[in-house]
Parts: C-alpha cells; sequence; structure tokens
C-alpha cells in the first residue's frame, strides 16, 4: 500500500469528523459449557436503529480509513462505560489498514484513557474478498497478536473466508459462517463438515464461534461436538447501548441439558 503522511504518529487519512453519526450494538457470544458470557461483539448502527448497511453504504473509499478508526474509538468507549467485563470484539476491514503499527495509535490511546485492557481486544477480519495482498493480512495479524490482542476470521466457510486462508493466516479465532450452522441438528452434510472443522481447529490450535444460532436444536448439536462458544438470535439480538438481558439462568437450563443426555457420544 502508498505510504502516508502522519501527524504525530497518526495517518492522516484517519483524522477528522464523519459527514454522518453512528453508535453501536452489542451482541454477546456465550459458552454454553460454562454457562457464561465470553464475549460482545459491536456492530454498527444508526443512532435511530438503522441497519449495519444504512451506515457502511454511506462510507466511501476517502471515509474508509476514517470510519474504521472511528468505530474502533467508539466501541471502546461504549463498552467501557456499560461497565463490559467480556471481551470485546470489533470488525475491521484489512485494507483500512495501511500500516499495522500506526493504524493501532487510537486504539492504544483510547484503551490507556478508559482503562481497557488490550488483551480484551478482539479483531475480527472482515470483507476478505477484497484483499489483494495475502502477506499484508498476514502482517496484520502477527502485530496484532504481538501487541497483544487476539484475532478471528470471520464468516469461515462462506465466499472467500476460506480453508485456503489458513495456509497464510494464524487468527486465534474462526467464526463459522451461519451458512454451515444452520439445520446442522439434522443436515448430515452440514454435520460432516462442522465435524471436519472441529478437527481443524484443534489442529491448528485455533478455538471455534458458531455463528447465526437460531434453534436449541442447533445450539445443543454444535455443543455436543465440541463447537461451545456460539452466537445468534438464539441467545439475544444486537442492543444499542445496552449488554441486553442476564443471560446466566438460560444459559445453566441449557447447559443442564448439555449433561443430561446419555448418547453424548453419538452425537
Amino acid at each position: 500500500m502508498s505510504n502516508c503522511a502522519r501527524v504525530e504518529g497518526h495517518c492522516n487519512r484517519c483524522e477528522g469528523e464523519l459527514p454522518f453519526e453512528f453508535t453501536m450494538a452489542f451482541q454477546p457470544i456465550v459458552d454454553v459449557a460454562h454457562a457464561r458470557i465470553t464475549t460482545y461483539e459491536a456492530l454498527v448502527r444508526g443512532v435511530n436503529g438503522e441497519s449495519a448497511f444504512s451506515i457502511l453504504s454511506q462510507v466511501t473509499e476517502g471515509l474508509l480509513y476514517r470510519f474504521d478508526q472511528a468505530c474502533r474509538v467508539k466501541a471502546i468507549e461504549m463498552a467501557s462505560a456499560l461497565n463490559m467485563q467480556t471481551d470485546l470484539s470489533i470488525n475491521f476491514l484489512p485494507n483500512a489498514v495501511y500500516e499495522p503499527h500506526a493504524c493501532i495509535q487510537a486504539t492504544l490511546e483510547v484503551s490507556r484513557r478508559v482503562g481497557w485492557p488490550i488483551n480484551r481486544l478482539v479483531f475480527e477480519i472482515t470483507e476478505t474478498e477484497r484483499v489483494n495482498d495475502r502477506q499484508h493480512l498476514t502482517d496484520i495479524i502477527d502485530a496484532y497478536k504481538s501487541m497483544g490482542f487476539k484475532t478471528a476470521l470471520d464468516d469461515f466457510g462462506n465466499g472467500y473466508a476460506n480453508l485456503d486462508l489458513l495456509t497464510d493466516l494464524a487468527p486465534d479465532k474462526l467464526k463459522i459462517d451461519r451458512e454451515i450452522v444452520m439445520n446442522c441438528d439434522r443436515d448430515p452434510r452440514r454435520q460432516a463438515l462442522l465435524k471436519a472443522v472441529v478437527t481443524l481447529g484443534r489442529e491448528l490450535g485455533i478455538s471455534l464461534i458458531a455463528e447465526g444460532i437460531e434453534t436449541e436444536a442447533e445450539a445443543l448439536w454444535l455443543a455436543r461436538v465440541g463447537i461451545t462458544r456460539q452466537q445468534g438470535y438464539f441467545y439475544a439480538r444486537p442492543v444499542i447501548d445496552s449488554l441486553g438481558e442476564d443471560l446466566t439462568p438460560r444459559l445453566l437450563a441449557l447447559r443442564e441439558k448439555l449433561h443430561s443426555r446419555a448418547d453424548l457420544a453419538n452425537a
């Protein structure tokens, strides 16, 4: 990527006001085996509840760097204000990071200002189909790991977020796309694929998160084959300016069902 002038350690593409406002909604990622929330993902929304698409459609190429930085800052500020005690997961666009150490400065500054531990930040890699330079993405992940952040590959198994990425990339987490997860409790083909991903994650030392859980049956089947970290509407929809309801009673009940079955080994 081309070099970019900086002012006091910042890329000048990242500075200035955006011509629109936005906020963040938070959706929990749970661990079924331990009946707890491990992470909240910060998701872009309009200040009046408008969809992520309505905001992202306003982000021109000239605003890309500025928007990416603004999302990180807002997510961390809001998570701190809500007294979030879990990890915080933030989506980022690889093409909005021209140089990892320069582009992380605003994140480090806001983390210091609000007292957010950087080891509780997870950066989710999105829109990998727009990355032409695989080495650049590898460099970002390596740099973030060296600074104490965790990384996740979003939408694994859908589109360009596929198996070949793992020949070069070493993220901490894989988020398995809803297209593979849906109806997994009764679809033998999806079951075979998911079991293969479990083996893959174990061999590569990558933890797995299933996205788009919509039914209890999906949640239980996934947990029984080892994918206990899950996210989706079955647990909670994203909520603006809030961490949502207390999921502890539901998670304890689900864990009880998980351990009450005698045929777990036959899942």
